[in-house]
């Protein structure tokens, strides 16, 4: 066992320094744009990011236009996951769901490398996203990454008709911020494009495609419901609703442009009133990385 295991650390050693040691966080999740040092976040921040080359030049008549939906909305809760390669951890994160006094969903969430992978690319990551809770429409998000030598902080702010981007990169003194505006009219971000979808439906066979602006850039996002089935997570087991994710960039034209470090993801559900995130595989350009729920506690009863 113990041989075995060491063969799959040697090979995924191998990727991670091919790679240039890419990031293992972005939330989005979930990313998590999707750069390479950002995979992993997205992965862990839920969490969030839809696309398709099949969309064709007019893409932008394909996108979901109906209404949030009528499904019970997320409980306040506190969930664990675990991140990695090849059914070895590399990490592990924490999120904090709540509705403010203000009416808005408050995603709060938290993830670090850990063992072996720590030792070679250290990366903490801390992430907060407003939305509004009646509109499930983003407010602002704020995502910082520290890494060995350097440290990124990324905030949006959303409007109606876009987003507004500053990122600050560097250590100390040495750090610039480059600002950024995109417009176009319906952003989600991460927190909010899951409110919005689990809000839906989703019935078998169903598609989604909504536009993510996660962290640097845009994209197409496409969600198709492949049916259900039970899955069994280090929290316990679930009925759950698994779903197929697909990605394309927008570019400056906006013409959509395959993305280069990810090809696609199954996501799975709980397929219950919290339809919460239980376990994601996603096929990056270090193979497959995975996150899994490891526990969750609801801070209430359901109603």
């Amino acid at each position: 066992m113990k041989s075995r295991r060491a063969s799959r650390e040697a090979k995924i050693c191998g990727r991670l320094q091919a790679a240039n040691a890419p990031t293992g966080f972005s939330g989005q999740i979930a990313r998590t744009g999707f750069r390479g040092k950002q995979s992993a976040t997205i992965v862990l921040l839920l969490l969030l990011s839809f696309g398709s080359r099949s969309a064709a030049a007019n893409w932008q008549s394909t996108l979901t236009k109906a209404p949030p939906g009528d499904f019970p909305e997320l409980r306040p809760l506190r969930a664990t996951y675990r991140f990695g390669w090849s059914g070895l951890t590399a990490a592990t994160g924490e999120v904090h769901f709540t509705k403010t006094s203000e009416g808005k969903f408050q995603l709060d969430g938290t993830g670090r490398t850990i063992g072996f992978v720590r030792a070679l690319w250290k990366l903490d990551v801390n992430y907060r996203a407003l939305a509004h809770a009646e509109k499930l429409r983003p407010v602002e998000t704020l995502q910082t990454e520290d890494y060995r030598s350097k440290k990124i902080v990324t905030h949006l702010t959303f409007t109606n008709n876009g987003v507004s981007r500053a990122r600050t990169e560097g250590q100390g003194g040495s750090a610039g911020t480059k600002t950024r505006e995109f417009s176009f009219p319906n952003l989600f971000d991460l927190h909010s494009a899951m409110l919005y979808l689990r809000s839906q439906p989703l019935s078998d066979r169903s598609t989604y495609r909504v536009v993510v602006y996660p962290a640097t850039s845009a994209y197409l996002a496409t969600v198709t419901v492949l049916g259900r089935e039970k899955i069994s997570v280090r929290a316990g087991t679930y009925n759950a609703i698994k779903i197929d994710l697909q990605l394309n960039r927008i570019g400056k034209k906006f013409d959509l442009q395959p993305h280069r470090k990810f090809r696609r993801a199954t996501i799975w559900v709980s397929d219950d009133t919290d339809r919460i995130l239980l376990r994601i595989e996603a096929q990056v350009f270090v193979g497959t990385v995975f996150a899994e729920l490891q526990s969750v506690r609801f801070d209430s009863a359901r109603s």
